[in-house]
């Protein structure tokens, strides 16, 4: 993969990392095949529990890189192709499909900035832990653009209808502690820590029950979209499956033994 966006995986841990500092980790072509690459990697590889996905430099990811983008447009408008903004669909919506499907718990790590397609990357993470020095702005209006990257659905699911059109009708930027107390972020930490407390977060997922974990992401996702009648068949679906797993026997085992369980994911 390329090294706009690096990729490692180590004891069950894939951590992604967005890496074009100098342009605060914009997304250019290369950038953006390589991130679609990495997240179906990660996806797909059984060796991979829980996903980490941060950034290096001061940002976390600004979106969209303009330059290339306007580069492109130009020569959309030239040849009347039209294929610029296919780039949602192409790499966007896979890169959030995959983070928000793959059952595996992903934590954003989110050391500075996200914006635009950015904030969706963070949004489409089951856990973030964000920098104290952190921010977030939708963006979009202010290129005379809608939200994209699932910010439309996400965001509101989040922090409510009226506080999500008024970030995407008014982009501005919220704080870290503004994320924390809208339910955008789950924790915040000193810019310091947020390297070493973003793998603790990753790395505990993926030492726990992944199967639970997954019939938890399930859950959720279905709950979002049903009623509470539907919600509840749909909880003793998963928790019936999840009770045959192997990770439910360690788990029972280790709580009359009163000792840690260990967990083999199935």
């Amino acid at each position: 993969m390329a090294d706009t966006v690096l990729y490692e995986v180590t004891d069950g841990l894939a951590t992604i990392t967005l890496n074009r500092p100098d342009a605060m980790n914009a997304m250019n072509t290369e950038a953006k095949v390589a991130l679609r690459e990495a997240v179906q990697a990660a996806a797909t590889d059984a060796a991979v529990r829980a996903v980490l996905l941060t950034a290096t430099g001061r940002a976390f990811c600004v979106g969209q890189d303009l330059k290339e983008h306007i580069t492109l447009l130009a020569a959309d408008r030239e040849n009347g192709t039209g294929r610029t903004m296919s780039t949602v669909r192409e790499h966007y919506n896979p890169v959030v499909r995959a983070l928000t499907e793959m059952p595996k718990p992903v934590v954003a790590g989110v050391n500075g900035v996200a914006a635009g397609a950015g904030f969706g990357f963070a949004l489409a993470a089951d856990y973030r832990i964000v920098a104290d020095t952190a921010a977030f702005n939708t963006s979009f209006a202010g290129v005379a653009l809608t939200a994209d990257s699932g910010v439309s659905w996400t965001l509101p699911r989040l922090i409510g209808h009226g506080r999500a059109a008024d970030l995407l009708l008014f982009p501005r930027s919220i704080t870290a502690q503004e994320a924390f107390e809208f339910g955008i972020a789950q924790r915040v930490v000193p810019a310091a820590a947020l390297a070493a407390e973003a793998t603790a977060v990753a790395r505990a997922l993926a030492e726990g029950p992944t199967v639970a974990y997954a019939a938890i992401k399930e859950s959720l996702a279905y709950g979002t979209e049903h009623s509470l009648r539907e919600t509840l068949e749909k909880e003793d679906e998963v928790q019936t499956r999840a009770g045959a797993s192997e990770d439910h026997s360690i788990a029972v085992q280790a709580f009359v033994d009163k000792a840690r369980p260990k967990y083999l994911g199935r």
